[in-house]
Order: structure tokens, then C-alpha cells, then sequence
């Protein structure tokens, strides 16, 4: 595709009103992906069923937003 071609796109996708360029990049960023693996959607089933159950035992707890946040910034001042 031609660079002038480009940029031209580049400008309406620009001058589109918010929710249309949000739809516009999300498919954009999707076909970036190439095809959706099929056996993803049971992994995640899976993977959530044992961190529910995980919870649900107190082998794992929630954490507050607050406590994670503090704790990366805690991490990026070390660095």
C-alpha cells in the first residue's frame, strides 16, 4: 500500500468520533492475532475453576487494588 494511501487512512480513522475509532483499533488489533486457538477458551475454564477453588480453601486470598499498587511502587523505586 502506498505511503500516501496510508497516511490518508491514518486521517479518517483519526477524525472519527471516539467509539468508532475504539471498534476500528480493536479489530484492527484482533486480525493482528491470527486465527483464535480452540482449546484456550477450556484452558481459561480451567484455570478459573482452580483459583475459585483455590479461594474458596484459603489457599489463596485477594489481595486490595491499594496493597497491590503500594507494592509496585515499592518495586519501582528499588530499580
Amino acid at each position: 500500500m502506498a505511503a500516501r494511501s496510508l497516511e490518508s487512512m491514518r486521517k479518517q480513522a483519526l477524525s472519527l468520533p471516539l467509539e468508532q475509532r475504539a471498534e476500528l483499533a480493536r479489530a484492527i488489533m484482533a486480525s493482528l492475532d491470527g486465527p483464535p486457538d480452540p482449546s484456550a477458551a477450556s484452558s481459561w475454564e480451567v484455570e478459573l475453576c482452580r483459583r475459585i477453588n483455590d479461594l474458596r480453601s484459603g489457599k489463596a486470598a485477594l489481595l486490595e487494588p491499594e496493597d497491590v499498587i503500594e507494592g509496585i511502587r515499592g518495586r519501582l523505586k528499588t530499580r
